[in-house]
């Protein structure tokens, strides 16, 4: 028994990296709860377990008193200089007191720890390499579905895709491929639980650096990102080299880097726009398709009232005000849209910087052929 179980803990150390040393104290303490429970005893042991030697022994530890008050914990001084002279009061006299049959229930529950040792091991393992890769994106495969949930198979464990995480717009069926975010990895008892998700911002985020180059190697930065999964969601970038068109770059030749996104999220309309850390360029760039006259900032509560021809009033707000609410978290201002005729009424424009206007053109100069590739012309 003692050579089976030194090659299989030899085997697990090597497959698992499951420490042998730890299996032994784990397989030692377990015999000590099985010698106590099997044979009615309630004494201090200990086990030996020597499996290069091929030995298992069970030792009694009893304490050295003047007044034994419990034979089965106490032995008198004069009972220990028996077993040696040199024995005194508070040590600690160590008998063997090994059954006969104790190799049949000491094997069994050898088998029981290492069974339990290595399937924590391997959920332990499971955590450490899930929990490094939060907030990744993973390909998945879906497995099984309920009343609430998607499973999804990535790898070693199933992934959990709440409803709320779930695109409104999707239909999930069995075996079907899909790329997930990881939001979240947790420790239970039945082991390491993963949930994952296709609405969170961060997958929008690890698409798109998977897709443009620039984005993976620095030179374009993602700055923020508006999304309503399934629908519509707004990306601002910058770049870090002066010779890089940040926006072209996402889009890719005829559109080929944002489209393979948008397919990859079953039609979600995509805006990429130009970050700028002037608000009045950046609310103005945040709300295209929509031409802009003049942007006006308000610093004291954070605010923008935001001047649009009258044509254009219905494209800059969007259906169901999703163009100027989008545009709104992505730049974190507050955005008031007028039309140019409700401005001049107001006497709010012309205005000191009304023409902005003059950015805006520029800036539609460079990209109008891509936008019709994947802004929504409301």
């Amino acid at each position: 028994m003692a050579n089976e179980l030194l090659d299989a803990l030899t085997a697990l150390e090597k497959q698992k990296g499951i420490s042998r040393e730890v299996l032994i104290e784990a397989i030692e303490a377990a015999l000590v709860t099985a010698y106590k429970r099997n044979f009615n005893q309630a004494q201090n042991v200990r086990v030996d377990l020597n499996l290069d030697k091929g030995s298992m022994r069970v030792f009694s530890r009893k304490d050295v008193m003047e007044e034994v008050l419990d034979e089965r914990l106490h032995i008198s001084l004069a009972d220990a200089k028996q077993v040696n002279p040199a024995f005194e009061l508070g040590d600690i006299v160590e008998q063997e007191v090994t059954p006969r049959n104790f190799g049949r229930i000491a094997a069994q529950t050898a088998k029981q720890v290492v069974t339990q040792r290595v399937r924590e091991a391997e959920r332990g393992l499971i955590y450490e390499e899930y929990v490094d890769r939060e907030e990744d994106i993973v390909n998945g495969i879906v497995e099984r579905l309920d009343a609430r949930n998607i499973y999804v198979g990535i790898g070693k464990v199933e992934a959990v895709l709440p409803a709320n995480e779930q695109i409104p717009t999707e239909t999930y069926r069995p075996h079907e491929r899909i790329k997930v975010f990881i939001t979240k990895v947790e420790r239970t008892t039945r082991g390491p639980q993963v949930f994952v998700s296709r609405t969170h911002p961060g997958l929008l985020r690890r698409l798109f650096e998977m897709e443009v180059p620039e984005i993976f190697d620095g030179i374009v930065e993602i700055k923020s990102i508006a999304r309503e999964a399934g629908d519509r969601s707004k990306i601002s970038v910058v770049a870090h080299n002066q010779d890089v068109d940040p926006v072209g770059s996402c889009v890719g030749a005829k559109g080929s880097r944002v489209q393979t996104i948008v397919n990859e999220l079953n039609g979600e309309k995509i805006d990429i726009v130009e970050w700028s850390e002037d608000p009045m360029i950046f609310v103005a760039n945040a709300l295209s398709p929509s031409k802009v006259l003049d942007v006006q900032v308000h610093e004291e509560d954070k605010s923008t009232t935001v001047v649009v021809p009258d044509y254009q009033l219905s494209l800059a707000i969007g259906k169901r005000g999703q163009n100027a609410r989008l545009a709104a978290k992505l730049t974190g201002w507050k955005i008031d849209i007028k039309s140019e005729t409700d401005a001049r009424e107001l006497g709010i424009y012309p205005s000191a910087h009304a023409n902005y206007v003059l950015v805006e053109d520029a800036n539609e100069e460079n990209h109008e052929d891509d936008f019709d590739l994947y802004q929504d012309e409301e």
